[in-house]
């Protein structure tokens, strides 16, 4: 019966071919958007995560200012006093189930927005220059392609060695050896003692045109770069993470004298917390995108229930000869009721195909990993029945409530 009154439901719409399929368009175009949103949001949160976990795991970083929150800095933030080494001495001294504990500064790109890095005629442009010290190869889990790292010594004895970035070797030495020449950074001479392995780019920023050298070097030449000391804290488990930050908020409040109820005068954070303030962000999207596509699917279904009233109308005699015959009320109901289920389900299997189509051309033309997923797949054609269902209801109802010797007179 059901198989019967599907292929009755199939007929009528083939009869109408134009008019059903602009009555499905906008349900097409709403399904789609919820898949195909779905599918590029969750490639978009596994690049992320990914990129992120590149940057080494069970990572816990101090900081002076927040590091993210896409604002301003407060004037409270902008006048907290800066970290230091003896503030990570104290953390590698104090802190239980920690593995390792590296201080590292940036030079402040406001105040030297393109630094000077040439040898002989070639300059490399936006490098970074970082000063760390030895062990923050270790916690960024990067390896030495060529010569070495760092050494306690070099630290200790604040010498002018370098370790460059693949890009920064490859543009200044692209046909020798870089490693014992003498490179210059806002001429002072340094000599390169190693190159790191590739490391690629986080959200396209390349992690390659770097160079490093001491922390100790850095602060001798450039002591103002003390405000940009960060703290790297790599935790033994990621279990123990949690009472780490407990511990390190526990001892830089003491060591920096914040009164009990006063906020903290810096900021503990981990990737973790990166990657789900950026699902935050991107949910936030989805929801406003969501909106839109089930505005899509609202004007949807009043089209399914516009053409199933003129279908109503149109077929007005046909249900007369029906109850005539025998047919009764409910099968009147379920006849239309399956009549808007068939235009909107056929319009959410179109949809969930076209949108299958956009996250293989994501996926193939563009560094996400885009998968159309089961669930929302199950998810948009349940929406696009219920919709179905929801608008067609009250043209099936007048269908049933007509009276069968008026229907038979109807012309």
């Amino acid at each position: 019966m059901l198989l019967q009154l599907i292929r009755v439901a199939l007929d009528n719409l083939r009869s109408n071919k134009l008019r059903s399929s602009l009555t499905m368009l906008t349900v097409i175009i709403g399904v789609m958007m919820i898949v195909a949103m779905a599918a590029v949001i969750t490639g978009l949160n596994t690049s992320v995560s990914r990129q992120i976990a590149s940057l080494g795991s069970n990572i816990i970083t101090v900081s002076r200012m927040p590091q993210m929150a896409f604002r301003f800095p407060t004037e409270e933030e902008r006048q907290r006093k800066e970290l230091t080494r003896e503030d990570a001495e104290e953390i590698r001294q104090k802190a239980q189930d920690v593995a390792i504990v590296t201080p590292r500064v940036f030079l402040d790109p406001q105040k030297f927005p393109n630094p000077d890095v040439r040898y002989g005629n070639i300059h490399a442009s936006g490098v970074a220059i970082l000063g760390v010290e030895p062990d923050y190869i270790n916690v960024y889990t990067s390896y030495v392609r060529e010569g070495r790292f760092l050494s306690d010594a070099d630290v200790r004895r604040r010498t002018n060695v370098v370790v460059l970035g693949v890009t920064v070797a490859e543009k200044m030495f692209p046909h020798q050896d870089p490693l014992g020449r003498t490179v210059y950074f806002e001429n002072d001479a340094f000599e390169v003692i190693g190159v790191l392995e590739r490391r690629g780019s986080l959200f396209g920023f390349d992690r390659d045109n770097f160079i490093w050298l001491p922390i100790t070097t850095m602060l001798k030449l450039h002591p103002d770069a003390k405000d940009g000391l960060y703290i790297d804290i790599k935790a033994n488990t990621q279990a123990g993470i949690p009472s780490i930050m407990e511990q390190v908020t526990e001892i830089l409040r003491q060591r920096r004298h914040d009164p009990p109820k006063r906020p903290d005068s810096f900021e503990v954070s981990t990737h973790n917390q990166f990657i789900e303030f950026y699902r935050s962000l991107t949910g936030g999207i989805y929801i406003v995108l969501l909106v839109i596509a089930s505005i899509s699917l609202v004007v949807g279904g009043i089209g399914v229930m516009n053409i199933m009233l003129v279908s109503v109308t149109e077929r007005t005699r046909e249900i007369g000869v029906r109850k005539a015959v025998g047919a009764r009320k409910r099968h009147i109901l379920v006849q239309f009721l399956l009549e808007a289920m068939v235009l909107t389900a056929i319009g959410g299997v179109i949809g969930i195909v076209l949108a299958e189509g956009i996250s293989l051309a994501v996926d193939a033309f563009s560094p996400l990993p885009s998968r159309v997923s089961l669930f929302w797949v199950v998810l948009a054609f349940t929406v696009a029945l219920s919709v179905g269902l929801f608008f067609g209801i009250y043209p099936a109802a007048r269908a049933a409530r007509l009276d069968p010797i008026e229907s038979l007179r109807y012309e």
